[in-house]
């Protein structure tokens, strides 16, 4: 299949040339990402859908949550397209993979696109062409894109530069939630959702949504005049997932009004440059054999004592005319 065929099927929102161009993209070998440059440009970049990145401890209710939601959107009219991230192991490469299957109504629907995808080692808890497979979903026509990213740390900073509206998932705990969250999550966070507040629990969660309004009120807004809004809901019981939706269209409705949500957007095409631009520099160094040669010379002086770690890059990068 051509590069002009895959993106045809694509922009006809063929699931198979969809997970055909995703595989591609995922490709590290060369050739491939050759045929990717020429796979984007193909495709239509479009402004009126919504990305979501979801993110929360493990065992929070990401799963659950995402496909009370999505099944709901779908009822509403919408294309859902959820990309699943999972840790990948540094020794195997090996994934669980795990979220489709535990997405079993959802994955049957002909309005959802379910794509779990491995870190691979990338830093940030999300897949390396993560902003590449958002492209795709959305020429497939797919209007709601949410990407679950794992963990809580450095996974929130990636995911909230790729996404018009970030969402965190919290369990009950009252004071005790503040110290499983940093602050500088909170920073970005545009929605903080706490789950699981039934039964038991429904107190607690009560009392950690009293806990963050009052660490939120410490902070400063991540935008001027617009705070975050804290829910608490349980997608086990279905009981609160319509306000969520209902609270990120608001957020998307104030953005929007005040022009930023476009301008959020292209901040998003120059940390997609900046990332390319970044990995094809580090390609180039650790790839290239006479260069591999230069860095095993460096690495020999660095064990020695010959030259300290810092000066040896600053040398590396003024041999390659980058410094």
């Amino acid at each position: 299949m051509t590069v002009e065929q895959l993106a045809s099927g694509i922009q006809q929102g063929s699931r198979r040339c969809l997970s055909k161009g995703i595989t591609l993209v995922e490709s590290s070998r060369k050739e491939d990402q050759e045929k990717v440059n020429g796979l984007i440009s193909l495709l239509p970049q479009k402004k009126d859908t919504l990305r979501v990145g979801i993110s929360g401890v493990p065992g929070v209710g990401k799963s659950t949550f995402i496909e009370r939601l999505g099944n709901y959107l779908i009822e509403e009219g919408h294309r859902v397209a959820v990309l699943a991230i999972d840790p990948s192991s540094p020794t195997s490469g090996g994934s669980i993979l795990g979220d489709k299957t535990r997405m079993e109504t959802l994955s049957a629907k002909e309005e959802a696109f379910i794509r779990p995808s491995p870190t691979s080692g990338t830093l940030g808890g999300v897949a390396k062409r993560t902003r590449e497979t958002i492209r795709l979903c959305e020429a497939a026509n797919y209007d709601i894109i949410l990407i679950e990213t794992v963990g809580v740390g450095q996974s929130e900073y990636e995911v909230a530069s790729m996404v018009d509206c970030f969402l965190v998932m919290m369990l009950p705990g009252g004071g005790d939630s503040l110290q499983g969250i940093k602050r500088g999550i909170l920073e970005i966070t545009d929605i903080l959702v706490i789950n699981k507040a039934d039964g038991d629990q429904k107190k607690l969660a009560e009392i950690a949504k009293s806990e963050y309004g009052h660490a939120f009120h410490m902070l400063a807004s991540k935008y001027k005049g617009i705070k975050t809004s804290i829910l608490s809901i349980s997608a086990l019981e279905d009981l609160g997932v319509i306000e969520v939706w209902n609270s990120i269209k608001r957020f998307r409705d104030v953005l929007v009004n005040q022009h930023l949500f476009e301008l959020n957007r292209n901040k998003q095409e120059i940390q997609w440059f900046k990332r390319l631009v970044e990995e094809e520099v580090l390609q180039t160094i650790w790839s290239d054999k006479d260069k591999k040669i230069k860095v095993h010379d460096i690495h020999e002086k660095i064990l020695n004592g010959a030259i300290t770690p810092y000066e040896a890059a600053l040398r590396l990068l003024s041999s390659m005319k980058l410094k």
